[in-house]
């Protein structure tokens, strides 16, 4: 599997989603402006529940642009232990560990993506081929490592 694909696919997704969330916001700021009118503090209530609406989707854009500025870190390079930019092959699956972006489809085989921070990849952290680790309880080999 070419990690350099799986990247740019990864790259793509997060860059659609940023794109998403400044539609997203610039359509509620739009509709914030709409609502300014004479009738008074009726109005008021509607506006202040837009405004916390372009605030979460702001905290949610900045998460997705931290998202896309780790990935820049992450180079297509063959790893030989579980960390940062690793596709790890597991008897229950194929991880890419880059950011929190969950399921991806090259090629006709799925790949997971995941998190440096999530339990999945601290439990595969610095592990090699071949080895075990334990996440729940449960007992995982590690098949392969690129």
């Amino acid at each position: 599997m070419d990690k350099s694909k799986i990247l740019a696919v990864v790259k793509e997704k997060i860059t659609d989603k940023i794109q998403k969330f400044e539609n997203l916001i610039g359509e509620t700021r739009a509709s914030n402006n709409d609502t300014k009118s004479s009738m008074g503090d009726k109005y008021e209530t509607g506006r202040e529940m837009l405004q916390q609406e372009i605030n979460n989707l702001q905290g949610q854009l900045n998460e997705v642009v931290k998202q896309q500025n780790f990935l820049k870190t992450i180079l297509p390079k063959t790893c030989d232990k579980a960390e940062k930019g690793a596709l790890v092959t597991t008897e229950n699956g194929l991880f890419f560990i880059s950011v929190s972006l969950g399921e991806i489809i090259i090629e006709n085989q799925k790949i997971i993506c995941i998190s440096p921070e999530s339990p999945l990849a601290k439990a595969m952290n610095e592990k090699k081929e071949g080895d075990a680790f334990f996440l729940n309880n449960i007992s995982q080999k590690i098949v392969e490592i690129q």
